[in-house]
């Protein structure tokens, strides 16, 4: 079976049992595992970063409602340009 297909099963189980699961693509620590799996009410806090005039797009607003509702904290930080 290729990876990408045991990958996708591991996420649809761990989302069943309740997890909130990102699969990393590209991020700035080589060798970071594929997956997130956050177990529900965690103290895990996700920080979308903009500048003092950046707009949150609809997706991003809508990512972070979703953590919201699965108790998971988050913030939005404006730098100061």
């Amino acid at each position: 079976m290729k990876e990408s297909k045991v990958q996708s099963k591991k996420i649809k189980q761990l989302e069943r049992d309740g997890y909130y699961v990102v699969k990393l693509v590209k991020t700035n620590k080589n060798g970071i595992p594929d997956l997130i799996a956050i177990p529900r009410n965690s103290d895990v806090l996700f920080i979308e970063v903009k500048s003092s005039i950046g707009v949150v797009s609809e997706l991003q607003k809508f990512r972070i409602k979703e953590l919201n509702e699965h108790g998971i904290k988050t913030e939005i930080h404006r730098g100061d340009d």
